[in-house]
């Protein structure tokens, strides 16, 4: 069986047989991974204009494209309300739809971010009656998750909801409306709409202040009957690496809520570290933030551990890290895989190896017995077997039941 955390693989039993049921003895197959079940996200931000045709040929997104599907096989996408409809009545629904095909065309599953926000909201909001306003958010949720049911089946529904009521950076129509309903019921009111549009969708609760206040209301909400299907987690470390001990900590505290933990904004930067006592990570304005030789070894490191330790929890099922290039980078900082030129560093190397080397079962001759039988040993996930010119697909699960393909 492939290395890895034992709760991460299993095995499953195939027979093998042909057009007429008998089962094919001492046949040879050929089984290959082609999905993990883990989330291994990044955002796809980079690609709106590749996918819908408005990217130049020498701009390297293509190139990039190839070195984002190579590692991750899911992908954010940016539903911020005041950039996707900045003027009233002109969402721009086709392109980030366009981009979400593109991405599932690649296999690669897709995930809206967020759907209530208040920052980055609409101008035209302000100076609205907050009835008007919470109708206008309610529909804005459902005709999102609507629209794009069965394409993007994953959202954060409601981002950052502990500093929204108090929130003092920028007017806003989202906030008054927070402290007016409060914190839960806004959480409701994004929760109820979206499990409306789109019953089978995954909604997230996402926030990064990871204190205790945070823990707070997630036992609100809970109480309250609201249905909370993962935890988001956000994890921007500008300021350095918080190590493996500090970072279980922490998820073991939310993994007591007996829900998945989605790690849904990881970044390390391969430059210099922010400083420690910067608190809004937003105030840090500096005119370069170059990756370094040295910063990029320690990326390197870094996300390794980051990784490892975190896959390595039965609680956490996906870590998003927030941006494959140090191009517009958010914050300016040297947070991607890959450098602003194209080329990748060792960070994303690192990664690659574990995703698609040691946690990754490649393509690997076996036999069947004289049962017509074989055993499949890797990560969970997605496969396929070939005898021959025949092949069908079948999954590793942590269900220990026989898998029965006919070929």
């Amino acid at each position: 069986m492939p290395h890895g955390p034992a709760h991460r693989t299993g095995a499953t039993e195939l027979i093998i047989v042909d057009s007429s049921g008998a089962p094919l003895a001492h046949a040879d197959v050929v089984v290959e991974q082609t999905r993990h079940a883990f989330v291994f996200g990044n955002i796809g931000f980079d690609f709106i204009d590749l996918a819908n045709g408005d990217a130049t040929d020498d701009d390297g997104s293509a190139a990039l494209a190839d070195r984002w599907t190579d590692v991750f096989n899911t992908a954010t996408l940016p539903y911020y309300w005041g950039r996707f409809e900045a003027e009233r009545g002109a969402p721009d629904t086709h392109r980030l739809l366009t981009t979400a095909r593109w991405f599932r065309d690649r296999g690669v599953a897709v995930k809206g971010h967020p759907l209530v926000w208040h920052t980055v909201q609409p101008d035209w909001l302000l100076g609205l009656p907050l009835d008007e306003v919470e109708q206008l958010l309610r529909a804005r949720i459902r005709r999102e998750v609507s629209d794009a049911a069965g394409v993007i089946d994953t959202w954060d529904a409601i981002n950052e909801v502990v500093i929204m009521p108090v929130f003092d950076n920028g007017a806003n129509a989202i906030t008054p409306l927070a402290r007016a309903r409060g914190r839960i019921a806004m959480i409701r009111t994004a929760f109820e709409e979206a499990r409306g549009a789109n019953p089978s969708a995954t909604l997230l609760l996402n926030d990064f202040d990871l204190s205790s206040a945070y823990e707070c209301l997630i036992e609100g909400v809970l109480e309250a009957g609201v249905a909370i299907d993962a935890i988001g987690l956000q994890t921007h470390m500008h300021q350095g690496y918080w190590g493996e001990e500090t970072m279980l900590a922490m998820v073991d505290r939310f993994a007591r809520y007996g829900l998945p933990l989605h790690l849904t904004e990881t970044s390390l930067v391969s430059g210099d570290l922010m400083p420690a006592g910067v608190v809004d990570l937003n105030d840090h304005v500096v005119a370069s933030w170059p990756s370094t030789p040295e910063g990029e070894e320690r990326q390197a490191d870094e996300v390794e551990r980051h990784y490892r330790s975190l896959v390595g929890h039965p609680a956490v099922e996906a870590i998003t890290y927030w941006g494959i290039t140090d191009r517009d980078a958010w914050l300016g900082a040297p947070i991607g895989l890959v450098r602003a030129d194209g080329s990748p560093k060792p960070a994303y190397e690192a990664l690659r190896r574990l995703v698609r080397d040691e946690w990754w079962l490649p393509r690997t001759n076996l036999r069947t017995d004289g049962h017509g039988r074989v055993r499949v040993e890797g990560f969970h996930g997605d496969y396929r077997v070939e005898v021959g010119a025949t092949s069908a697909t079948f999954t590793v699960t942590a269900d220990p039941g026989t898998a029965r393909v006919v070929v």
